[in-house]
């Protein structure tokens, strides 16, 4: 798996604010009234230790999430990532240490594996869409189509594998689609241009961004003067087309379905970013596991 540019850096941190509500909601989703099995099985203050292990070639992602559910159950919980985030891992390498109260490793590991597999795929997927678009240099965004509550993790994900985001929600960039047109566009004597005026007005600071599926709609938007142009389900072809009539005069983002191997022809055709949604709510999960092991660590472990 090729490196990416922002391999060797670390990713901005994790929104701390929403995280510790978010893994209590985890926890107790999984915990209800108790860990029936732990509590029948498993003595009271017994220890245990283990690894976080790999189980493919990945881009890690949610390595501290991860050891927060652990530390969430018992703070005395001792763990150690083994690898930070945005860093390839390979099949059979340890990610991460734990060591502590073993009811509370066990009670825990599946809401981390979860949090952490979740996220870890969707670095991955993310990585592969950079790398074919990072020969053109064009960036890879993420889309809104994330699972409600874990957006913020899951576009933290994304720029773990190199990614960049696009709009966090409908509050910080104006995006006018066909189907807020339609409303607009019921007096026939409105246009395009007079909708981004009214939208700039109300909202000076916030980009604009018009949705288009045709070339033949570029005059039109272009005479809008918007910030961006998103061209949405277009041929490479068309996308050209798009490129040659721009001129300069908006940025240009394409969209719509685009499969990895379709990345590439649509970066030559001179846009600034591809957007795809793909990489947040279709990313399989990576294949990490947990393997423990009674009491606390003498020597050189597992």
């Amino acid at each position: 798996m090729k490196k990416s540019a922002t391999e060797k850096e670390q990713p901005a941190a994790l929104p701390s604010d929403e995280l510790a509500g978010l893994i209590r909601r985890a926890l107790k989703e999984d915990m209800g009234k108790g860990d029936a099995t732990v509590e029948s099985l498993v003595e009271e203050h017994e220890t245990a230790r283990g690894y976080i292990l790999s189980g493919g070639e990945y881009i890690l992602a949610g390595g501290p999430v991860c050891a927060a559910v652990f530390q969430a159950l018992d703070q005395r919980i001792t763990v150690k990532l083994l690898k930070k985030d945005g860093d390839t891992i390979k099949r059979g390498e340890r990610v991460l240490y734990v060591e502590g109260d073993a009811r509370a490793l066990l009670t825990g590991e599946r809401t981390a594996l979860n949090f952490l597999q979740r996220l870890t795929g969707i670095a991955t997927l993310t990585r592969h869409y950079v790398d074919k678009a990072a020969p053109h240099s064009v960036p890879i965004l993420d889309t809104r189509k994330t699972t409600p509550l874990l957006r913020s993790l899951e576009k933290y994900a994304v720029r773990c594998g190199g990614g960049a985001n696009h709009r966090m929600g409908l509050y910080d960039r104006i995006m006018i689609k066909d189907n807020h047109l339609a409303f607009w566009k019921r007096d026939p004597e409105r246009t395009m241009a007079e909708a981004v005026q009214k939208a700039r007005r109300q909202f000076p600071d916030l980009e604009i961004e018009i949705e288009i599926d045709r070339p033949d709609q570029m005059k039109e938007a272009l005479d809008a003067s918007p910030d961006w142009i998103l061209l949405d389900n277009m041929t490479a072809e068309e996308v050209k087309q798009c490129v040659n009539q721009c001129g300069g005069r908006a940025r240009l983002e394409v969209s719509g379905g685009i499969a990895l191997e379709h990345v590439e022809p649509y970066a030559q055709a001179g846009v600034d970013a591809i957007s795809v949604g793909k990489i947040t709510h279709s990313a399989p999960a990576a294949d990490l596991s947990l393997e423990i092991v009674p009491g606390r660590m003498e020597g050189p472990g597992l």
